[in-house]
């Protein structure tokens, strides 16, 4: 048996060419998993913000486009069944259905300002008229002593639109 070295072969270069993939993986995996993040950032970043009012008619709140829109949950419009969760928003006297999968837990209620996260639809009936409904997939309630100092007006404006026990 010939145990002497082969010619042409420096055993430091093969060794280091074996190392090369693993690190080569670990880089790999690295960048697509900040590219997922930096993605996933920006896309959560252009969520245009919109009051229900201003659907459809300011710039970046139209239809088929990811949306965050604020608005009261209007008093008695609120209906769970099947895990979905369905009401309505108002702001400044215009109404938008919203369909919700799942419950919004925590504080949701009637007659409180909500901003949900999601999809305007647009649906043309036979007759020409035009049906929006809003598809949300988070709801944020606004409820801390920081959001009441500084909306006030906006706390008083929703509980003056429903009808609250004495």
């Amino acid at each position: 048996m010939d145990l002497s070295p082969r010619e042409g072969l420096d055993p430091k270069v093969t060794a280091s060419r074996g190392k090369r993939w693993p690190a080569l993986a670990v880089l790999g995996l690295v960048v697509v998993g900040g590219g997922l993040v930096v993605t996933k950032f920006l896309t959560s970043a252009i969520d245009y913000y919109c009051n229900v009012d201003e659907l459809g008619v300011k710039d970046g709140c139209e239809a088929g486009r990811r949306l965050r829109v604020q608005g009261n949950v209007q008093e008695g419009s609120v209906v769970e069944a099947d895990g979905l969760t369905t009401f309505v928003m108002v702001f400044n006297g215009v109404e938008l259905p919203v369909s919700y999968e799942g419950e919004p837990g925590g504080i949701f209620q009637e007659c409180v300002p909500v901003v949900v996260y999601g999809r305007l639809t647009e649906q043309v009936a036979d007759d020409g008229t035009t049906a929006r409904r809003f598809d949300g997939d988070r709801v944020e309630v606004k409820h801390d002593n920081e959001y009441e100092a500084e909306n006030g007006d906006r706390l008083d404006q929703a509980e003056s639109a429903c009808s609250q026990p004495a």
